[in-house]
């Protein structure tokens, strides 16, 4: 009987991963279909209808300003695709208590409106999580985080957990993913018109500063040194994006990052890494100010409308 039991439970898993794999086959393969009529750029994007910032990168990425997209052309696009999206977020301690709720509860109502999305809450103590109340399309997943002994830095035991969680199902069930800190409340559409291959967000205290003074790891004893001079933008740690495969491709050169430089006893900050990353390998979209802005100072007037506030006082 037990034998009968484990042959039956085989056979349901393999066929669930059957199920996800030919979901994803078939994604991919309307993809292929319709990749004629994907959106040009300059179908949906037009730098010019902001002066007053910088739009386009020098590699040609569109950064996106309120009033530099038509989000009905993307719409139109998705839609027909019948995408997920996945936002996956990490709550620990003080977090989860001060943070968690709002977070899944602003973004249940403000990230991307209107299309199936996937909400993966890693957590150590399922327990403590809130009451969370979900609209239609939304779902959620808890992810326990399993923690080394022999490594105490909480942006590594999560990104290690993340990756982990990726390989294992996230990469089979969503179209696009973003990674971002449950310290952030959303205000507004978070929508379409921010996906992309690889999908980064400026950082609102340094946008409007002098290169020169961008926070990089100047150490050259760091694998994530960026000599002064160079660099192109200081990107924020609070969210980054992408397919699976971006996230993933980042993720695993995060961790060569750390591994080495605690090889050679340094230390450097998460957010460094992600610059360091980005710098050599340029992100495909870029998020303005807009979409990710500390409340505690006052909105220039190049800030027009505020996706995401940013609860700085937490770090």
């Amino acid at each position: 009987m037990s034998e009968l039991a484990a042959t039956y439970s085989r056979t349901v898993a393999l066929c669930l991963a059957y199920g996800r794999i030919k979901n994803h086959l078939q994604k991919i393969n309307l993809c292929w279909d319709h990749e004629a009529e994907e959106p040009q750029l300059s179908d949906w994007f037009n730098p010019e209808k902001r002066p007053d910032v910088k739009t386009t990168t020098d590699w040609f990425a569109p950064i996106i300003w309120e009033g530099t997209y038509n989000r009905q052309v993307l719409e139109k696009y998705y839609k027909r695709l019948n995408i997920t999206i996945g936002l996956a977020v990490f709550a620990t301690g003080k977090f989860v208590d001060q943070y968690l709720q709002q977070f899944i509860q602003s973004a249940n109502k403000h990230f991307m409106s209107g299309y199936n999305v996937i909400f993966y809450i890693l957590m150590e103590d399922f327990s403590k999580l809130p009451p969370i109340e979900l609209g239609p399309l939304r779902t959620f997943k808890l992810c326990i985080v399993l923690r080394q002994h022999v490594w105490k830095d909480l942006n590594y035991i999560y990104m290690r957990n993340l990756n982990i969680y990726i390989l294992e199902h996230i990469q089979y069930e969503v179209d696009f993913l973003f990674s971002m800190t449950v310290n952030q409340i959303f205000k507004n559409n978070f929508g379409v018109e921010a996906l992309g291959k690889s999908v980064a967000q400026l950082h609102a205290w340094w946008y409007f500063g002098h290169a020169k003074n961008f926070p990089y790891e100047r150490s050259p004893n760091s694998a994530v040194f960026i000599p002064f001079g160079e660099g192109d933008f200081y990107y924020h740690g609070a969210i980054f994006g992408g397919t699976p495969y971006e996230v993933l491709a980042f993720i695993e050169e995060y961790k060569k990052g750390v591994q080495n430089d605690a090889r050679s006893g340094f230390k450097s900050a998460y957010e460094h890494y992600l610059n360091k990353y980005l710098f050599i390998n340029k992100p495909t979209k870029l998020l303005s100010p807009e979409y990710n802005w500390d409340p505690n100072f006052r909105p220039p007037p190049q800030i027009k409308h505020v996706k995401i506030e940013w609860q700085s006082k937490s770090i």
